[in-house]
């Protein structure tokens, strides 16, 4: 049975479209129960306890790699500094706090402006251009994600309002843009250690800050909704998505990973269907159609005349 399960986790790893689809249908469930808890649980203690709760997971199948790998970690540690400081402590508080006072729609459709976003950091960065096939996918991709949200209905975009909690949000996404862009200057670490140590170094950058919002009287409420939703962001949008998330760009890179934040929508639409009793219509058919087209035009493997520099 373990020979049987390490062999499929050893397939599963080299499959960057498996990986990336669970990967923001882990994200979408973060989003919706995110929202869900936010009077429950305050958004830095959210976060805090996510990465606490993910370093516990993984530091006792890390420490070997970790300790073997020491003097490659201290030769980047400024490098892995700025990955924890981004894509682990500062982009998870600030989007916990933005879901505070957002919904979780607005929530679903800013982080469907992470292809862009990533696009925009890639081209800063690394002079990374985005090809014909990827620009036509985030197009249609985004397409989808519009039919889905309005519900069919394009006029209803002019209904949605945005707040401050909106504005978290957004900024929360070009960090983390940044943060996958940067994915390409990964040390050549085994993936236990550069998980586990960013992780552990991001919760440790956090704990001031969850300290303070104790001071301040903000303790979280434990029932079981909030018991089950730590252990769900723990496990799934935390350990193993962030794992699947640096596996996927590392197989085919930032700007075609992009575009799977499209999915996250749909596995929000499809959450709702299946946990709070709406029912599945016309536009969600059309909007999943467009989304997994779009997804899978940007994801292809681009021919060698569409390659941009340093694609």
């Amino acid at each position: 049975m373990t020979t049987r399960l390490a062999r499929l986790g050893r397939q599963l790893y080299d499959r960057p479209y498996v990986l990336l689809s669970l990967t923001s249908l882990f994200w979408a469930g973060n989003i919706v129960l995110g929202r869900f808890v936010a009077g429950k649980v305050p958004p830095v203690g959210l976060a805090w306890t996510r990465w606490a709760g993910s370093f516990v997971l993984l530091i006792g199948f890390a420490w070997p790699h970790i300790r073997r790998e020491w003097p490659i970690i201290r030769a980047n540690l400024g490098r892995l500094s700025v990955m924890a400081l981004t894509g682990v402590a500062t982009y998870n508080t600030m989007a916990y706090w933005g879901l505070q006072y957002t919904e979780a729609l607005n929530g679903l459709l800013i982080q469907s402006t992470g292809p862009l976003l990533i696009a925009v950091w890639s081209l800063v960065l690394f002079r990374d251009f985005v090809t014909p096939a990827q620009a036509v996918g985030v197009v249609v991709s985004m397409a989808g994600v519009a039919t889905i949200l309005t519900r069919g209905d394009p006029a209803a975009l002019a209904g949605l309002r945005f707040n401050v909690g909106d504005v978290w949000m957004f900024a929360a996404m070009v960090i983390y843009a940044f943060y996958s862009a940067l994915l390409r200057l990964k040390p050549a670490l085994h993936w236990l250690s550069f998980l586990a140590f960013t992780v552990g170094l991001g919760a440790a950058m956090m704990t001031p800050a969850f300290l303070a919002e104790l001071a301040f009287g903000r303790h979280m409420t434990l029932d079981l909704t909030t018991v089950l939703t730590l252990i769900y962001v723990v496990v799934f949008p935390s350990t193993l998505a962030y794992l699947f998330f640096i596996r996927g760009v590392e197989l085919i890179g930032a700007n075609r990973a992009g575009p799977f934040f499209h999915l996250m929508p749909v596995f929000g639409a499809a959450l709702a269907i299946l946990f709070l009793g709406e029912r599945p219509q016309l536009f969600h058919a059309v909007g999943f159609a467009l989304v997994l087209t779009g997804v899978f035009v940007a994801a292809r493997k681009p021919k060698a005349a569409e390659l941009g520099p340093a694609q």
